[in-house]
């Protein structure tokens, strides 16, 4: 599997009903430095696994809409929008925030990430420029 075709994969894991994709694609010593709305945070493998065991909690689906897929050489750089069902409103899809992230692989699995995210602007000239 390519490096692109291993981040697609994650992105395409039912993530708010399975773990697995964590231990399927992330290496057991991987680091994430996340820049978000809320500031600064170096999540790694545990820190991962938690935050979505958390997802799954909170929410019923999540998915994510990728605009972006790019490789160069070992280093996969994607731009997406999560979106996400709860469990009390599962008719209703709700955009949660957009992200760009740059991921390194190696030997198969992702080993860092460099990631900025915001929480989601839903109107209509924002959600144009994803597509």
């Amino acid at each position: 599997m390519t490096p692109k075709e291993l981040v697609k994969s994650f992105y395409d894991s039912d993530l708010a009903n399975s773990s697995d994709a964590i231990d399927r694609c992330f290496h057991k010593d991987c680091i994430l430095n996340w820049h978000s709305s809320k500031g600064f945070n170096a999540l790694n493998f545990n820190g991962l696994k938690s935050v979505f065991e958390e997802i799954s909690k909170a929410y019923q689906t999540v998915r994510f809409d990728i605009s972006h897929l790019l490789q160069d050489d070992n280093l996969v750089t994607i731009r997406y929008t999560s979106y996400a069902t709860t469990f009390e409103n599962p008719d209703e899809e709700i955009a949660l925030a957009h992200f760009i992230s740059i991921w390194e692989v190696k030997d198969g699995k992702i080993i860092k990430g460099h990631q900025l995210s915001q929480l989601a602007d839903t109107s209509i000239s924002s959600l144009k420029s994803f597509s």
